[in-house]
């Protein structure tokens, strides 16, 4: 019998290969080659504008995935040359490639840069993804590719970051099985001791983190278990979980493992995993979405509703982390995954549990059965392997990949803070004011055509200081865009503004196949490819004032769809102080006396008080938390409840955290609508968002 979740409803060493020719035609675009579509609180503390385009016009091939900056250079991963591109970006508007880097036998999968200029790139093995990988270690102050050498680390290393005190390079090795499902690697995390000095670490420096202590252990009823086809009896989570992304803060790394819907905690000194939590569910019987593209057939509509017995599985793709008050939060893109490998395939659409087009499934149970049909849930896709009652032979409650929300957890795993439909209804009220069309995939402009998939796909994430205050910047990799929020407190973490540097006139997918059939060449094809704009974020980083070419913060994108990499400069924010130049004073002849005149400063006279500094942006408002919900019947009403689209706002300026305070019963974090329910945690008061189910069991190894 599957286990069925128990729910609390909380509150709220080959050689190295150093390439120097692009195989592309890659340049800048100046800002202004498309019209973003922007849109932001009154009072934004900044305005994020273009300030500049690194353009491949490579299709669809990862062309610009994971991106990091250093000094005056981008670098940014080039999946389809498999390689790290190394960007001059002292000019924004005339980015220029300086070389590549990678090795052969290898392709680039992720790349981060040590403050000194140390740079690492995971490599997985070209011809078996399923062997070891390795990690490449080269100089990113040298003018030229220059590799300083390579460890081998665990199966198909996936994303590498540096620890902030730079003491350790850490790798989620995602352990993919091979597509035919011949074989499954373990999943695991590699901890790197690294130098002081920009130089290789050895391989004696390498400590492999596996998960063999938690086999077995009972664990959060949130955390996805292994499941499917097993390859190996004796070490099932093992080779089942697959990290996909890591976050570090105070010598602990926190390792997402997308398909677990779990995040694994590492201590680096030790180089041991030390505690699996799982990231509950989004009710969306409180939570609402647009779960359908026929919402009727041929005619769809905006229909952000309601579900009771669906939920919503995080699953997050890209994880970042923070301090504030001198606590560590965990921050997370919830995309959502599955798993389909060999003859196995996890994912079903709801109408097709039980039939022919999902084997081995059973129907609908009775409270859920409405729900087929196409204009409710008939068309969304939902796990197969969570929600089925063994004894009424039926799915009693279904699952969706992914939460279509940002999330903010605590360093022990409690949730502070979700987004909720905050992001849909944003798309929903610009898509009645601005050219974005709802719901949108990344290389099509068809209106709801992600509604009865994972939506915009929150895909990755970066985290900023500015002024004081700390920022979250998310891409959509579906939608395109970047959605800006305030998270300085994190429980009360509010919308700042979105851009979308993407045109909606083309859809890319469908001109580019008549393009190449009509025998359009490759200028052609790739004028066509820069002409749309970004499509599908893949990687973010901020860069920070004191460390922009321009003196003020801009934050990198990479678009794997377009193959661009975009700057966007931070419009209003403060801008770094130039360094002081030194007085200088002539010294003396040995035979002369000092010069009597003082050296003039900038100092006040005595008595004068110093110019007062600038005011600091002002705080978001904060939306008083509603007071508690009574708990819901066992027996939810399957009927959805509709919301209505938000009409277009009078201000275009106006955004969802300007809204007024949610009235009790209300969603504070949905600024048209939903319900919300709060508890109490364990041990205490925690404050959690809405319409989120948190299992709180768990063991550590």
């Amino acid at each position: 019998m599957r286990k069925s979740p128990r729910y609390l409803l909380a509150a709220g060493a080959a050689s190295a290969l150093a390439l120097a020719l692009s195989p592309v035609a890659a340049s800048a675009a100046q800002p202004g080659d498309i019209e973003p579509i922007y849109d932001a609180i009154a009072d934004a503390p900044f305005d994020l504008s273009v300030a500049g385009t690194f353009e491949t016009g490579i299709f669809d091939a990862g062309a610009s995935e994971i991106v990091q900056a250093h000094g005056n250079r981008l670098f940014s991963v080039n999946a389809d040359a498999g390689s790290v591109f190394a960007i001059e970006m002292t000019d924004p508007t005339a980015m220029a490639e300086l070389y590549q880097v990678g090795a052969e036998g290898g392709i680039a999968n992720s790349v981060a840069i040590r403050d000194d200029g140390l740079g690492v790139v995971a490599l997985e093995n070209a011809d078996d993804k399923t062997a070891p990988g390795r990690l490449l270690f080269f100089d990113a102050n040298a003018d030229e590719p220059t590799v300083l050498g390579e460890v081998t680390v665990g199966a198909l290393p996936d994303m590498v970051t540096m620890s902030p005190d730079g003491a350790f390079a850490v790798v989620a090795n995602e352990g993919e099985p091979a597509d035919d499902f011949s074989s499954d690697p373990e999943g695991s995390v590699g901890v790197v001791a690294l130098p002081e000095t920009i130089e290789a670490p050895s391989q004696d420096d390498v400590r492999i983190a596996d998960f063999h202590a938690f086999e077995g252990v009972e664990l959060d009823d949130s955390v996805r278990d292994a499941f499917g086809p097993i390859l190996n009896d004796e070490f099932p989570r093992s080779t089942n979980w697959e990290p996909e992304y890591v976050t570090v803060q105070d010598g602990i790394a926190y390792v997402a493992m997308q398909e677990a819907n779990a995040i694994a905690t590492v201590d680096l000194a030790s180089a041991a995993v030390t505690d699996v939590f799982g990231l509950g569910f989004i009710d969306r019987g409180t939570v609402p979405l647009d779960a359908s593209d026929r919402d009727p057939e041929d005619a769809p509509t905006i229909n952000i509703a309601t579900y009771p017995g669906l939920y919503g599985v995080p699953m997050p793709d890209g994880v970042h982390s923070y301090q504030s008050n001198g606590e560590t939060y965990i921050v997370t893109a919830n995309e959502g995954d599955a798993r389909e490998w060999g003859d196995y395939v996890e994912p079903a659409r709801v109408k097709d549990l039980g039939t022919d087009d999902a084997p081995g499934t059973g129907p609908l149970c009775e409270n859920l059965a409405s729900y087929e049909d196409d204009a409710a849930l008939g068309r969304l896709e939902v796990t197969t392997e969570m929600g089925f009652d063994d004894e009424q032979g039926c799915y009693s409650e279904l699952y969706a990949y992914g939460a279509r929300s940002f999330s903010i957890y605590s360093a022990d795993g409690e949730l502070v803070f979700d987004s909720g439909s905050q992001f849909e209804e944003l798309g929903a009220r610009l898509s009645e004011s601005t050219p974005l069309v709802f719901n949108s995939g990344h290389d099509d402009n068809e209106f709801d055509s992600r509604s009865d998939a994972k939506g915009i796909e929150p895909e990755n994430l970066t985290i900023g200081e500015i002024d004081g205050r700390t920022y979250a910047f998310i891409g959509f990799e579906r939608l395109g865009g970047v959605v800006v929020y305030d998270v300085t407190d994190p429980a009360a973490s509010t919308y700042v503004e979105y851009v979308n540097n993407r045109s909606f006139d083309v859809s890319l997918g469908d001109a580019y196949e008549e393009l190449e059939a009509s025998g359009g060449s490759e200028e052609e094809l790739a004028a066509l490819v820069n002409s749309v704009g970004d499509l599908g974020p893949e990687g973010l980083d901020f860069i920070p004032a004191d460390a922009s070419p321009t003196g003020i913060p801009m934050i990198v994108v990479g678009n794997e769809v377009t193959g661009t990499t975009t700057l966007y400069t931070l419009d209003g924010a403060p801008v770094a102080a130039p360094s002081p130049e030194p007085t200088e004073t002539a010294a003396p002849a040995p035979s002369e006396e000092p010069s009597p005149e003082p050296t003039e400063t900038a100092a006040p006279a005595p008595g004068e008080e110093p110019a007062p500094a600038e005011e600091p942006s002002p705080a978001p408002t904060e939306t008083a938390a509603p007071a508690p919900a009574e708990e819901p019947s066992e027996e939810p009403t399957p009927a959805p409840t509709e919301t209505a689209a938000p009409a277009p706002a009078e201000d275009p300026s106006a955004a969802p955290s300007e809204q007024p305070a949610a009235a009790p019963g209300e969603d504070p974090l949905a600024p048209t609508g939903g319900d919300v329910t709060w508890a109490i945690g364990l041990g205490g008061a925690v404050l959690i968002a809405a319409g989120i189910v948190i299992a709180r069991t768990r063991s550590r190894a």
